[in-house]
This record gives structure tokens, C-alpha cells and sequence, in this order.
């Protein structure tokens, strides 16, 4: 095609020079003779006899194709080339990434490939890909909008009021706080509405707010406390509540953790730092996953990696079924690591939340001369002491006085008080709080820690509170 074009601009479809400009006659050379087309000669004479250059037709048809020749070969090393440095830069990038490039290549080759494959071949039907899909990818996919709907009026947002209490350059200070957390409806009698949360989310509180779904408030008051399980339960009196907000709020329904497993989905719904409560997915990552404390406590927890974060304590973790299984909290680790929240089992920790709405709610300080009394003098133990001598937290018993409540329980001079009443004691100010809500006459269960044979024996003494005669 391309000689046909270039030819038929002279009208010779040969390409030969051999014959005579037009009106000349034709000459014969010898095979030597430089005007020879076989010696390569390119002159010819006219009629006149002067030497004439010839145009070669033949020749510039053979330098075209040969610079089209020259472009495809310059094209195709080129693309070579291209190529060659594409791959090198792919293969870099694999090395690079830790093999991220190929393991794409390779999912994208699966699914080409797939429809083609034997179905008898169980190995090439795999597909990788599969594997690499996060729980928050798979709960994305499930609608879990009408669970919410129906558990979202059992939860309730805390605030707690209270004075930290410290030094600044050997200067003490009282500074008014506030922290946030969350609070799970668990029941209600004619009297109180019983929300369960955890112990950190009130301590050292001077008052607690709890919003309702219709963004109404209500002071709350501690009802019992298990610092253990890091459980507490909160009362509102029903007589503070609104007909509306009565209407509005409902009582969570507390499932069974036992029978959880791994990779099932689950929802996290709390107060997430403070700004009101939010939903959050994901799956059981472990199960009976035991973490030990500072104070070298340990506790049992589910493990997830739904999002819970500071606010979220206290909180509801819930099967799909919108049953609670686990309270949240992001005290344990969630606040240092990544798609790592803990949750308390909830079939652990519900027969404590019974024995916990059981306790008399104690809103009312006792009058000066009917507190009760039980004769001791402490000195408490700081974290720091604590460590360095291997030391339970608590308060240490310096002196037990003759004829008193205390010696007639048998407590002893170098007790260390852990519990009053079930509730955890770590210094003298928290002892004597409590007692503010203690007549004399009352008996209460003392836990302390008494050191025996070079180890800390654990006793649970029964005191009848006197009063302070002097």
C-alpha cells in the first residue's frame, strides 16, 4: 500500500530508472560505467549532453521505508524499555510495601479467574480477599438501625461533679471538676429508677447528672458500689421524673455472655467523650481475656474491637438481639490501643448488680452525735508506698483503741482497710465520707488485709458502729 501511494506520484509502478527523460533517446552503458544502475551510478544525459541528476523514484520509496522501519523498531524499544521500567518499579514497590502490590495483583487475578476455574478445584476457589475484610466492613453491612431505636431510651449519659484535691509547688489546691460517662437502665420500683455504671465513672463524686433520651436531667445518688468489678448502681428518685420522661425511657434487657463467641457482631453505645451518645461496631475479638491492674488486681473481660472510648464507661455492649452482655469500659486499654475496647461480661457482673440494688440508697448525712464510731486511728497508704513495700491500697490501721467497736470485732493494730460496706476504701477521706451515712448501732462488713507469715491474708469483719463519746 505505502509503495502504490509513493509510486504514483511519478506514474511508475516498477520503480526502475532505465529509461530516457522524456524527448531523449536512450543510451546503454557498460556494467562498469558509473552511470551504470549496476555500478550505481546517478547521472544521465539530456539532449544537450550535459550531465543530469536522476531522480530515483526506487530510492526514495526505499528511504521512506526505511525511516518507517526505523520508527517501529524505535517504537518497539521504546515500549520495551517502558516496560521493562515499570516493572522495576512495580517490583521496588512490592519490596517496599511488604508484598501489598502483589497481594492486590493477586486478589484482582482471583476474581478475573474465577468464573473459569474448576468448581471441583477447592484450592483455586479460594479467594483471599475474603479474609481481609474488617469487622467494622461486615457490621457496615447490617442493619442494626430498629435495635437501636428500641435500647437507645435505656441509655442514659452521667456527669460527675467533683473537687480534685492536690498540690502545686508544695501549695494545696481545690479545683471543681467534671468528667462524663455513661449509665444503663436496669430497673425501677416505686421509689427509684436503678442505673447500673461503672465505679470510676462516679468516684469522688459531689453530685451526679444523668440525661435521659428526651434530654431531660435528674440529680442521682450512689446506691452500692463492687470496686472490684469496677461496677456501681445509681438511684433517681421516679418522684424528679416527668410524665414525658417516663414515657420516653425504658428498661434494658440483660442477656447472657457466657454463651458469646467469637467473631460475633456486636454494638458499643455510650456517652463517647462527652458529646452525647453514639453507636459504634464490631465483633467479639476474645473471649475470659484477663488483664491485670496497677494494684494487682485482676478481671475477666470481653474483647472488642467496636470503638469505645473515654465517655463510653458505664455504657451497653449488645448482641443483635438488643440484649445487653457486656458494660463497657474505656479505662481498660481503650484509650492507649486501637480496635482493642474491654467489656464486662455482663453474666459476672449481674448478680453483683443485684445485691447492689438491694443496699439502701444513703442520701442523708447522719447528725454529728449519731454517726457512728469505730475507734481507730489511720495513716494512709499512697500508691507510692504501696509499691515500694509491696503494700495493699487502703488505709493503714496505726492504733486500735481499748473498749471501742474496732477491738471488739477484732481488728488489729497494722490492718490495712480495703472495703467498708462493699465499698473501696484507699484513704482516710474515703472512710470518713462513708461514715457520714452510718448511725451508731448499724453493723457493717469491714474487709481488711492483715499480713501473715509474710503474705496478706484477706478477713471480712463484722463491726456494730458505737458512737464517739468524747
Amino acid at each position: 500500500m505505502y509503495e502504490n501511494e509513493i509510486y504514483s506520484e511519478t506514474g511508475s509502478s516498477n520503480g526502475t530508472s532505465g529509461s530516457a527523460a522524456a524527448g531523449g533517446e536512450q543510451n546503454t552503458y557498460p556494467a562498469y560505467h558509473p552511470a551504470s544502475p549496476a555500478y550505481g551510478g546517478d547521472f544521465s544525459q539530456d539532449g544537450s549532453g550535459h550531465k543530469k541528476k536522476k531522480k530515483e523514484r526506487s530510492g526514495r520509496g526505499m528511504g521512506v521505508f526505511r525511516k518507517i522501519a526505523l520508527s517501529l523498531t524505535l517504537g518497539l524499544c521504546f515500549g520495551l524499555f517502558a516496560g521493562l521500567g515499570f516493572y522495576t518499579i512495580q517490583f521496588g514497590t512490592r519490596q517496599f510495601m511488604g508484598g501489598e502490590v502483589a497481594q492486590s495483583d493477586e486478589r484482582s487475578e482471583d476474581r478475573g479467574s474465577a468464573d473459569s476455574e474448576e468448581k471441583s478445584d477447592p484450592v483455586n476457589t479460594i479467594q483471599p480477599a475474603t479474609a481481609q475484610v474488617s469487622s467494622s466492613a461486615v457490621i457496615a453491612q447490617i442493619d442494626a438501625s430498629d435495635m437501636v431505636e428500641k435500647v437507645m431510651p435505656a441509655m442514659v449519659s452521667i456527669v460527675n461533679n467533683y473537687t480534685e484535691v492536690g498540690s502545686y509547688w508544695g501549695r494545696p489546691y481545690q479545683e471543681n471538676r467534671a468528667s462524663s460517662g455513661s449509665g444503663i437502665i436496669v430497673a425501677q420500683n416505686d421509689e427509684e429508677l436503678l442505673i447500673v455504671t461503672n465505679y470510676h465513672v462516679v468516684e469522688g463524686t459531689d453530685q451526679l447528672v444523668v440525661t435521659f433520651i428526651d434530654n431531660s436531667e435528674a440529680d442521682a445518688v450512689i446506691k452500692g458500689t463492687d470496686t472490684d468489678m469496677d461496677l456501681a448502681v445509681v438511684a433517681v428518685p421516679v418522684k424528679d421524673l416527668s410524665s414525658d420522661t417516663k414515657d420516653a425511657i425504658a428498661i434494658a434487657a440483660l442477656g447472657d455472655s457466657d454463651e458469646l463467641r467469637l467473631g460475633e457482631p456486636v454494638i458499643a453505645i455510650g456517652n463517647a467523650l462527652g458529646y452525647g451518645q453514639s453507636v459504634s461496631g464490631g465483633m467479639v475479638s476474645a473471649l475470659e481475656r484477663e488483664l491485670t491492674f496497677d494494684d494487682g488486681s485482676k478481671g475477666t473481660f470481653i474483647q472488642t474491637d467496636a470503638a469505645i472510648n473515654p465517655g463510653n464507661s458505664g455504657g451497653a455492649l449488645f448482641n443483635l438481639k438488643g440484649e445487653v452482655i457486656g458494660i463497657n469500659s474505656s479505662k481498660i486499654g481503650g484509650t492507649y490501643v486501637d480496635d482493642m475496647g474491654y467489656a464486662i461480661p455482663i453474666s459476672a457482673a449481674s448478680p453483683i448488680i443485684a445485691e447492689l440494688m438491694e443496699r439502701d440508697t444513703r442520701t442523708v448525712k447522719v447528725d454529728e452525735e449519731e454517726k457512728g464510731y469505730m475507734g481507730i486511728q489511720l495513716q494512709n497508704i499512697t500508691e507510692e508506698v504501696s509499691v515500694m513495700y509491696n503494700m495493699p491500697r487502703g488505709v493503714f490501721v496505726y492504733s486500735v483503741e481499748p473498749g471501742t467497736a474496732a477491738e471488739a470485732a477484732g481488728m488489729k493494730r497494722g490492718d490495712i482497710i480495703v472495703k467498708f460496706d462493699g465499698q473501696r476504701i484507699t484513704s482516710e477521706d474515703d472512710l470518713l465520707d462513708i461514715l457520714q451515712y452510718y448511725r451508731a448501732g448499724e453493723t457493717v462488713t469491714v474487709e481488711v488485709k492483715r499480713l501473715e507469715d509474710s503474705e496478706y491474708q484477706n478477713y471480712e469483719l463484722e463491726i456494730t458502729l458505737g458512737k464517739n463519746e468524747n
